[in-house]
């Protein structure tokens, strides 16, 4: 068995209905995306479609997971804003 190199990831949907944020994390980025376009996740199903529009890879479940809360706070909103200041306007 090979060594496999696992990443876990936190990631920024804007849903193209509502132009509003929504912040997640996973082990699987891209089946993660599919499941929210495809209306599996309960929490977005009504928000569809969505794109990804940012995202960071962590090494440690944990620090992804800490940068998760923090994007969810009302200061890594403001941060995550102007982060993508220019791809918002």
């Amino acid at each position: 068995m090979k060594n496999e190199i696992k990443f876990y990831y936190v990631y920024v949907l804007l849903s193209k209905l509502d132009d509003k944020f929504y912040i997640g994390f996973t082990e699987d980025l891209r089946k993660r995306l599919k499941e929210h376009n495809d209306g599996k996740s309960f929490a977005t199903k009504c928000r569809r479609p969505f794109e990804l529009i940012f995202y960071e890879a962590y090494r440690n479940k944990y620090d992804a997971l800490r940068r998760e809360k923090y994007f969810k706070s009302t200061k890594g909103k403001t941060s995550l804003k102007s982060m993508l200041k220019e791809f918002l306007n």
